[in-house]
């Protein structure tokens, strides 16, 4: 089956000072906006840390990768990599258009998060972090960091 895109573009996208994100979800529309690091105050359209975010007011996990914890860290040094993590995601999320994809048709996970593999132009930018070092490959349980 062929994935739903409806794409809307506004006058800021035109002047390319927002990025348009293409999702693949029917049941939400299209989003544009430009992400940064969530704060207490803000979580509409945000990064949480390395494999977390906030996409128009709903809370997504990157469901393909494993990414070091910032608010709780085992050690010292897994802290340094999910501040790298968390950094990157917000660049490769504001590099362009990406779609939401569901993860191996589960649709959420246990902390109610949806579960989405976040994809530009066929390939996964949880692959990217995971290619960067920045992640792991998601093996169906977290591993220690430290």
């Amino acid at each position: 089956m062929k994935p739903i895109i409806v794409a809307s573009i506004s006058a800021a996208f035109l002047a390319g000072t927002i990025s348009l994100v293409t999702r693949v979800d029917p049941a939400q529309s299209n989003v544009i906006t430009r992400f940064a690091k969530c704060s207490s105050s803000f979580r509409k359209n945000c990064v949480v840390d390395g494999d977390t975010l906030w996409v128009n007011g709903q809370k997504v996990r990157v469901a393909d990768i494993d990414a070091p914890e910032i608010s709780t860290p085992r050690c010292a040094m897994e802290l340094v990599l999910g501040n790298k993590a968390t950094d990157r995601l917000v660049e490769l999320v504001n590099e362009g258009p990406f779609e939401l994809k569901v993860w191996q048709d589960r649709d959420t996970d246990g902390y109610g998060r949806k579960l989405r593999v976040l994809v530009r132009n066929g390939r996964s930018l949880g692959d990217r972090l995971v290619s960067e070092g920045l992640a792991r490959t998601w093996a169906g349980r977290r591993e220690p960091w430290c």
